[in-house]
């Protein structure tokens, strides 16, 4: 779900930003469309790539959100993405493919934790600690990516997710993205967005390209940057706009930093094993 202004409205968007979230009146889907918005077809397999189909409650429309797969047997979303306020998952979650609803490895969902300081409010600094944990039935086999500190400013870093292709908040006009898509971007400092949006613990990212940013059905998928080796590392999760504006694009984009939450997420698989 992309986080907007009026909670329930602009959390049914978010659950689609991934949702962010999820959210669509008709679920459409569209091959290489362009998408995140104004993102491309992903130009290589991401192994921790995941997405979670969901239900916006209360509408009946059919949604999606991304996550990241961190460990064989768990994945990091938006804590948008599971709240039962907003959204049904279907219980299901598919890791390590190219295709919204086709390949990877499906499993079925054993838990969820949403971080205890979970808040969603259209007041600043708007949804709080916008982070959740699924555990998966059984472990997969495909690679889990890193967790790593988001970098200083201006870090070369890219966004991956299925949502829609279309510049809007409005779930019933949203158009989801088959093929993955990717997008090019940069960690931002926290005056490119709005006062009050970003914090140590949510990432502002400014797209270099125009009128491009995540969207309905990205929330809660991946921001990611390369390590020293070359491999990618996850630095956030898609939460929703870094301003207040009618569309997702042509502004900045909100990710809550997951080093910030690094050690409730250890701590809870931990806990859980």
């Amino acid at each position: 779900m992309f986080t907007l202004k009026s909670t329930r409205r602009r959390a049914a968007g978010v659950v689609a930003v991934a949702v962010a979230g999820a959210a669509c009146a008709t679920l459409l889907t569209s091959g290489s469309a362009e998408a995140i918005v104004r993102g491309k077809d992903s130009t290589q397999h991401y192994s921790f790539m995941a997405s979670i189909p969901e239900t916006v409650n209360g509408t009946g429309q059919h949604g999606v959100c991304g996550a990241s797969l961190i460990d064989p047997q768990w994945v990091v979303t938006a804590g948008h993405c599971v709240d039962p306020r907003l959204v049904t998952p279907d219980g299901t979650v598919r890791i390590g493919s190219e295709f919204r609803s086709s390949g990877g490895t499906v499993r079925h969902i054993a838990k969820t934790v949403t971080n205890p300081g979970y808040l969603l409010t259209d007041e600043k600094p708007y949804n709080q600690n916008d982070i959740a944990l699924i555990k998966l039935d059984r472990p997969v086999a495909e690679r889990p990516v890193r967790m790593a500190r988001p970098g200083v400013p201006g870090t070369p870093t890219r966004l991956l997710g299925f949502g829609t292709v279309l510049d809007t908040n409005d779930t019933s006009k949203a158009v989801f993205a088959e093929r993955l898509q990717e997008l090019d971007t940069r960690r931002g400092a926290d005056a490119e967005c709005a006062p009050g949006y970003a914090s140590r613990s949510r990432l502002c990212t400014v797209s270099p390209k125009p009128d491009a940013m995540a969207c309905i059905g990205d929330s809660g998928g991946p921001q990611i940057r390369r390590g020293f080796d070359g491999r990618w590392e996850l630095i956030g999760t898609t939460s929703g706009p870094g301003s207040s504006r009618p569309t997702c694009a042509g502004g900045p984009g909100l990710y809550s930093n997951v080093s910030a939450f690094s050690g409730w997420i250890r701590r809870t698989i931990h806990a859980n094993r």
